[in-house]
């Protein structure tokens, strides 16, 4: 989708926003300098005796304008500012639409730093420039009316002061190419430095364990310095082009003054006629260098458009101007239901599942195996198995290459959809909680009335740890749960699946960081679960003991399958995966 096809899809959202926004701050905003000119010469005409009239009327008309001027700059900031308000709401919601409905382990085409830049920047760059795409007829307007005025009556003069003004214009053009691949260069810098950040602040623990501060420091510095480059070049290329445009005023008024000064001594041009002319001439260069600032955004309007299509991942370019309710004023809508659970699992059955990362042979091939209500499956296999692969193609969280997945025979369409709470729920190998309290991150948006928080904690084996936290359920947990130890963190994302009550449980190596006594706690009361199916990943001896059967994963396809002494009985790869280390 062309930028202008995308800006006319947002001028259309709010119309009569945009029309108004038009009006008052692009018509009128050029418009309405133009009058003091006017009354300007008349007052300095009247000085000089030419008219012979009052100067209290010119005074009164002075005071008119400018009152009228600042009704209209307060009217045009406040319509400006609510379309923009408005349509930077609608794309943020597009865009986190598409994020949300992308499957789980690729959500995002790029790193969080640099979608956060883009939501950020490259979003307000798109309204700015769509609260100015009226801008330019006000400036013909403006234009056209002054030329056509001083042209009228002194049009010697005029083609002399306003060359220098369309040379200027014809310079900034030929230099908005150049300038748009700076402005592409300065936003990828600057993402690379927010996902250096964030990625920084999210592993400070590891960066520190690996004595990697003066790397990560060193790698910052040269971020930054590719950044003060890129920006430097982009902001200097900017403003010589706007300097050029703002001073061609100035090489207009000496060229007035050259050209007039001849007629001014001889009385056939007056001071109110040279006012006139350099109060236009003023407001003209400011226009024209308004006009290259216009260009120079549209070529940058157009770089923040391709950089939110990348975050749209493969949706219609459309998708991303796409009308929808915004909910700026009043009461929002109430928050979408859970989906009903429908009939609770009797079976579940994978058939055929395949799934290669991109640009890799890696992943899980052909990958078939049926859960039964009430059993528990363990996948064990060495490091690089494709076993979390496995459980993030079953569960829709990367799209599937091939093969189906049947929920009580019926298929599948959108697995990532269907497979949620109360039907399944998930924890991953490394579990995700957020800067908040504790009962905060185990209900994430769940009603409390709607949950049984007690059950949910005995379940995960995390009563006694609550008992001790100094504010119980309301202690803060810092920045990704930083304030709880390894094994803590596993059991409250096992009571964020719990305390929904879903009919299959789907864990990712979640004992690796408990102890033998706490393990054990946690998958008795898990069968104490009645009816619980449990699809795991684990090598850990506890889990595997209490398997009704393990599927043995090598090379991404089941190798072997069975109880655990039958596995050790006949697989090698078995024996190696259980022995003591």
């Amino acid at each position: 989708m062309s930028p202008w096809r995308a800006l006319a899809r947002l001028a259309r959202y709010k119309l009569w926003l945009y029309l108004a926004s038009g009006l008052l701050a692009s018509v009128m905003f050029y418009l309405i300098p133009l009058l003091p000119g006017l009354v300007m010469r008349r007052f300095f005409d009247r000085l000089v005796g030419k008219v012979p009239e009052s100067a209290d009327w010119v005074l009164a008309l002075l005071v008119g304008i400018a009152v009228a001027r600042a009704a209209q700059l307060m009217a045009a900031g406040l319509a400006e500012n609510s379309l923009r308000i408005v349509a930077a709401t609608l794309v943020r919601a597009n865009l986190l639409e598409r994020i949300l409905q992308r499957p789980g382990a690729r959500a995002l085409p790029s790193s969080p730093g640099e979608a956060l830049s883009r939501f950020r920047d490259d979003v307000e760059a798109v309204v700015n420039f769509l609260s100015w795409t009226l801008d330019p007829l006000g400036q013909v307007i403006v234009v056209a009316t002054a030329v056509g005025v001083l042209a009228r009556a002194y049009p010697g003069f005029t083609l002399a002061v306003f060359v220098p003004l369309v040379a200027v214009l014809a310079v900034v053009n030929l230099a908005t190419r150049r300038l748009r691949a700076y402005r592409r260069a300065s936003r990828e810098a600057a993402g690379a430095v927010s996902d250096l950040l964030g990625e920084a602040l999210g592993a400070v623990t590891a960066i520190q364990v690996a004595g990697a501060e003066p790397a990560v420091v060193a790698r910052l510095r040269s971020l930054n310095a590719a950044r003060r480059n890129t920006a430097l070049k982009d902001q200097l290329l900017g403003a010589t082009l706007g300097g050029l445009a703002h001073n061609a005023a100035s090489i207009g008024t000496a060229a007035l003054l050259l050209v007039a000064a001849q007629s001014m001594r001889t009385g056939g041009f007056s001071v109110g006629d040279f006012a006139l002319f350099v109060s236009y001439m003023d407001w003209i260069a400011n226009v024209v260098g308004m006009f290259g600032f216009y260009l120079t955004q549209y070529r940058q309007t157009g770089v923040s458009l391709e950089r939110l299509a990348d975050l749209m991942a493969g949706a219609p370019p459309a998708d991303l101007v796409r009308h929808r309710p915004v909910y700026l004023w009043g009461a929002p809508p109430p928050p979408m239901p859970a989906p009903e659970p429908g009939p609770p699992l009797q079976s579940l059955a994978v058939e055929g599942l395949t799934y290669r990362h991109p640009g890799a042979e890696r992943g899980v091939d052909g990958v078939t195996f049926t859960l039964r209500r009430g059993s528990f499956t363990v996948i064990a296999g060495e490091v690089g198995a494709g076993k979390t692969t496995l459980l993030r193609a079953l569960l829709g969280l990367v799209p599937p290459d091939a093969g189906t997945v049947r929920w009580n025979g019926a298929a599948l369409g959108d697995p990532a959809a269907f497979l949620v709470p109360p039907r399944c729920a998930y924890t991953p190998q490394v579990p995700r909680l957020f800067s908040e309290s504790l009962r905060e991150n185990i209900l994430l948006g769940l009603p409390v009335d709607a949950a049984d928080l007690a059950t949910a904690l005995h379940a995960a084996v995390l009563e006694d740890d609550v008992a001790g936290f100094p504010a119980g359920l309301d202690t803060q947990l810092g920045p990704r749960g930083t304030r709880l130890s390894g094994g803590q963190l596993q059991r409250v994302a096992a009571a964020r699946m719990f305390v929904r009550d879903p009919d299959l449980l789907v864990f990712d190596d979640l004992s690796s960081a408990l102890d033998v006594d706490t393990e054990a706690r946690l998958w008795e009361r898990v069968f104490a679960r009645g009816g619980a199916t449990c699809l795991v990943v684990s090598h850990r001896r506890a889990a595997l003991r209490r398997a009704d059967e393990i599927l043995l994963l090598d090379g991404g396809r089941i190798v072997a399958r069975g109880r655990l002494d039958d596995l050790l009985a006949a697989s090698p790869l078995m024996r190696r995966l259980i022995s003591p280390r």
